[in-house]
């Protein structure tokens, strides 16, 4: 297969987790498409390189994340706050009302996170192992355990609140 058939095959294949990653580093409906297509051009300008040494999807975070962390790190230096959008819910399947309201909620709390607890929620989210978690992010398995424990007791703490 030509290597462009390739790719089509590979963006289409995990166009769900590129959609989820945009969305979770941006706040409108053009930020969102601008950044989706700056992920789909890295990935692009990285595919011939890409040695199959780790996972294909391992492989498309690391560079979906990494991009996505640059577009808002970008974006906070022109001092736009980027936190989470509701599109989220226009690519879910289920159309369960409070399914969708309890969407809302998550990321509502998943916004107010560091760029990097952000990347392990959307991973974890992803039902990413923490192996693979470890490996994306580039921190220790160890670590993504007590983030991520971290995370979920902040985010406990901040429902019970409300």
């Amino acid at each position: 297969m030509p290597l462009e058939e390739q790719f089509i095959h590979m963006i289409r294949t995990h166009e769900g987790m590129l959609f989820k990653t945009s969305t979770v580093y941006t706040r409108t409906r053009e930020d969102q498409q601008d950044l989706y297509q700056e992920i789909v051009v890295q990935l692009w300008r990285a595919f011939p390189r890409f040695r199959q040494e780790s996972g294909i999807s391992t492989w498309i975070y690391r560079i979906a994340l990494n991009t996505a962390i640059t577009h808002l790190r970008k974006a906070k230096r022109r001092k736009n706050e980027i936190p989470i959008d509701q599109l989220i819910l226009q690519y879910t399947d289920n159309q369960d009302p409070v399914f969708e309201d309890r969407v809302k909620i998550l990321y509502r709390y998943i916004e107010q996170l560091s760029d990097l607890d952000k990347g392990i929620m959307l991973l974890f989210l992803e039902d990413k192992s923490y192996e693979e978690i470890a490996e994306i992010i580039g921190i220790s398995v160890s670590n993504v355990g007590t983030r991520l424990s971290r995370i979920r007791q902040k985010m406990k703490t901040q429902m019970t609140h409300e």
